[in-house]
């Protein structure tokens, strides 16, 4: 049996994030990741938008307000130290209607409640200097945001972790977890593994690694499968820089917007539809499984009782494309149909509480010897630097002697 002074169960960006700075404190330490997939990075990582995001949206005083504004600098100071290709090309969050500037103007005020510098107020001709094509009564611009592909960072850190004396195993899935008195045994389907501390960063699987462990916990992820379409090369003049609607306060998500990517294309997008699988990337993915695991979870239907209707809406956009589009045709009334082509989808991992609440902030759970994050969405790429910190020292108090 292999003994590890760390193991992290996850090779997404958190998780390798967390193996990079604990490698930082100790250096010494003997540490392996475990990754199910054949290669690191393959799940939310490589599924998400793209953005590095300001940090604009998020409660003050939050560990996702904090960790970001944090995050986003160590995570620009990373990519120019390791010659990692990104644009910071700003966003623009558009007033389609009078009645969205109230909201408009809480943003403006969170955004500088988190320390965000520059934020302009664009009256509608500003704005139609910059982004001619959009209906606009007012909008914001935030300079600090940008694009990138965060596989790329995440790959870069499971090398450098490579390099300092620690493992990334791939192909390893976790079946079990057993507390001893002195450590942690983590069986996997290849060996089982004896720690001292062990990190689970599942993403998608983050709740079923921590009720491996915990009896009960009061919460479970539900996966929501965002949807997008990408405009076509003769229609990417009407989008400069990423085009976002004033979102829903009561909802993480953001809306229907218009996100440029680092490669050259402009993805339309996402819906928000509850996936059939933890990793159902298309609408036919399906597991019994899955299904009957939120389904069997009170908070579930809690929160469909409070949301139908908009999960009604989602679900037509997702079947209906002439219905995605009238809904970014808010942002870019010329859109057509025939403009846009269909692009990969994106699986994100959503907390919810037996409540029916939707976890709004990152979380984790740490026992003696062993750390679950169970809630890291957006902004956690952008975050990760900053939230493997945070881990990290979590964890070490919860290490065995």
């Amino acid at each position: 049996m292999k003994t590890y002074d760390a193991l992290i169960i996850g090779g997404g960006i958190v998780g390798l994030a967390t193996a990079f700075r604990l490698l930082e404190i100790h250096p010494d330490w003997k540490l392996v990741v475990l990754e199910k997939e054949s290669s690191v990075a393959a799940h939310q990582t490589s599924h998400n938008s793209g953005v590095i995001h300001s940090g604009i949206y998020y409660k003050p005083g939050s560990q996702k307000s904090r960790l970001c504004q944090v995050g986003y600098h160590q995570l620009i100071n990373f990519c120019d130290q390791q010659g990692i290709d990104y644009e910071v090309c700003g966003k623009v969050i558009v007033a389609t209607d009078e009645n969205d500037l109230p909201q408009l103007r809480n943003i403006q005020d969170r955004g500088k409640a988190n320390g965000l510098t520059g934020i302009e107020w664009w009256p509608a001709e500003r704005t139609l200097e910059r982004e001619p094509h959009v209906a606009v009564k007012a909008a914001l611009f935030v300079p600090q945001a940008g694009i990138i592909q965060f596989a790329q960072v995440a790959e870069r850190f499971a090398k450098i972790v490579g390099d300092k004396g620690g493992a990334v195993q791939t192909g390893c899935q976790v079946t079990n977890i057993v507390r001893e008195e002195r450590s942690i045994l983590i069986e996997t389907n290849k060996e089982t593994y004896r720690t001292k501390l062990a990190i689970s960063c599942g993403g998608l699987w983050a709740d079923r690694l921590a009720r491996m462990s915990e009896k009960k916990i009061d919460l479970r992820i539900l996966p929501f499968r965002g949807e997008y379409y990408a405009l076509k090369p003769q229609a990417r003049h009407l989008v400069n820089h990423l085009i976002y609607p004033v979102p829903n306060p009561a909802l993480p998500f953001l809306g229907v917007h218009f996100t440029r990517r680092i490669t050259g294309v402009i993805d339309v997008g996402p819906s928000a539809v509850i996936a059939w699988s933890r990793e159902g990337y298309r609408r036919a993915d399906f597991s019994w499984r899955d299904v009957m695991d939120w389904a069997g979870f009170s908070g579930s239907w809690r929160l469909f009782s409070h949301y139908w209707k908009i999960g009604f809406d989602e679900y037509h956009r997702s079947f209906s494309k002439k219905a995605f589009i009238l809904a970014a045709r808010q942002l870019i009334p010329e859109l057509q149909v025939d403009d846009v082509e269909s692009a990969p989808a994106g699986v994100r991992a959503q907390a919810i509480r037996d409540t029916g609440q939707l976890e709004d902030d990152f979380r984790l759970f740490s026992k003696p010897g062993l750390v679950h994050v169970v809630n890291a969405p957006s902004p956690a790429a952008t975050s990760s630097l900053a939230i493997g910190s945070w881990i990290a020292q979590e964890s070490l108090k919860a290490k065995m002697a």
